[in-house]
């Protein structure tokens, strides 16, 4: 396998067989049918249009509206076992960063939708003469999603109300018991996106994305279950990782190949994939 390998694992999906749902006339998310279905079956709040696609119906009309009516149906679909699970953090419904809100859903309920999820994710790191090592996160075996596979050394959702920094600095106390005298020092490094495909449905998910630099004597501890141990390894070996198997966790394989171009490690001389990669990690998301 090849670093490409984990891209296309990362936009798998194929849109055209999803119905669009629009809020205030803009493609936001994308239905499978037979969740469309048992969405409209609910009763009237949400409608088809005569485009055929999906939408809420006339009556609701702001944010307050849209948030009642998403909360009643989420929970009588999982009360229907049409929802498998709901997590109970609400994560933002927007075009971009630069709109308001439009509404708030439960998170595990967003690729059933398809709405985009935005995430942080934080490469911890330390020098040790010319190398970098990097700390890897293994996942704790209990977890519900991906049990026991790598991970970034922090990551999490982007919950409604929060700044992605003031998330990213929260979750690495939450995560990595790491003090925000440190945290303070992350380094906004840019966006990841791409199209994924689950069992739920879709999920046209950003990730924005930091690196840490942390001194040699520091060491992370496991603060908050989700994480099973630390390790801290050599950047050429946590590059191989990637390289040859799909031990980290589908995405934080892309956060690493992120931070390997950024680096330097991958370059146009040594990599013959090199643009395919660049290019790869912004995925021109559906809509």
């Amino acid at each position: 396998m090849t670093y490409l390998d984990h891209i296309k694992a990362c936009n798998n999906a194929n849109p055209a067989r999803y119905v669009p749902f629009r809020i205030n006339g803009m493609s936001m998310g994308a239905l499978r049918p037979d969740f469309a279905t048992a969405l409209v079956s609910l009763g009237s709040d949400f409608v088809r249009d005569d485009n055929g696609e999906f939408c809420f119906a006339p009556h609701i009309v702001n944010l307050d509206d849209r948030n009642r009516v998403l909360d009643t149906a989420t929970r009588a679909l999982r009360d229907k076992g049409v929802i498998r699970r709901l997590h109970g953090e609400r994560f933002d419904i927007r075009p971009t960063l630069g709109h308001d809100p439009l509404c708030q859903l439960d998170r595990s309920a967003m690729p059933y939708f398809g709405f985009r999820s935005w995430g942080v994710h934080m490469n911890g790191y330390v020098r040790k003469g010319n190398d970098i090592h990097m700390w890897v996160a293994h996942r704790a075996k209990d977890k519900p999603t991906y049990p026991g596979m790598l991970d970034n050394m922090v990551a999490g959702g982007q919950p409604a109300g929060l700044g992605f920094q003031e998330n990213m600095i929260k979750e690495c106390t939450e995560e990595a018991a790491i003090p925000e005298t440190l945290s303070r020092n992350l380094k906004p490094v840019g966006t990841i996106s791409y199209l994924y495909e689950t069992n739920e449905g879709l999920k046209p998910d950003v990730m924005v994305n930091y690196d840490l630099e942390l001194p040699a004597d520091f060491v992370p501890q496991c603060a908050d279950g989700e994480v099973e141990r630390f390790e801290l390894l050599p950047l050429a070996e946590v590059a191989e990782i990637v390289r040859k198997s799909f031990d980290f966790k589908f995405n934080c394989a892309l956060v690493i190949i992120d931070f390997l171009i950024r680096h330097g490690f991958l370059t146009a001389d040594n990599e013959p994939e090199y643009c395919q990669l660049t290019t790869g990690l912004h995925r021109n998301i559906f809509r």
